[in-house]
């Protein structure tokens, strides 16, 4: 697999690169230089893709300020809802999910300040 702007061929050893949509919405999106949509593909690499690298991808690629308000540990902070393809990605598989190509995920942010 190549990176940069060679065209990635997945071997048997590797996942094919991997097309979303990536939304961030209730104030998340101010994170991400207030920007809402982001159509994003992931590179190939030896495993296939699920929610937990996404994360990991996320903040180093998109995620423009203070991470702490996006990610606790290696997953989401409290308050912050994920849909994958409209359904709560606790019916999902939550972290464990495996990206499909033109997967839509969705990360709300339920906190409000006062």
């Amino acid at each position: 697999c190549t990176s940069g702007l060679r065209a990635c061929f997945p071997s048997p050893k590797m996942a094919a690169p991997v097309s979303l949509l990536v939304e961030f919405g209730g104030g998340a999106e101010l994170l991400f230089d207030g920007i809402k949509k982001h159509q994003v593909t992931l590179p190939c690499q030896p495993e296939p893709w699920d929610i937990r690298n996404l994360l990991k991808w996320i903040k180093q690629n998109l995620l423009k300020e203070r991470p702490e308000l996006f990610i606790q540990g290696d997953t989401v902070r409290p308050g912050i809802l994920v849909l994958i393809n409209d359904a709560d990605w606790e019916l999902m598989g939550e972290l464990d999910y495996k990206l499909q190509d033109q997967d839509n995920v969705v990360f709300i942010s339920t906190l409000h300040g006062g």
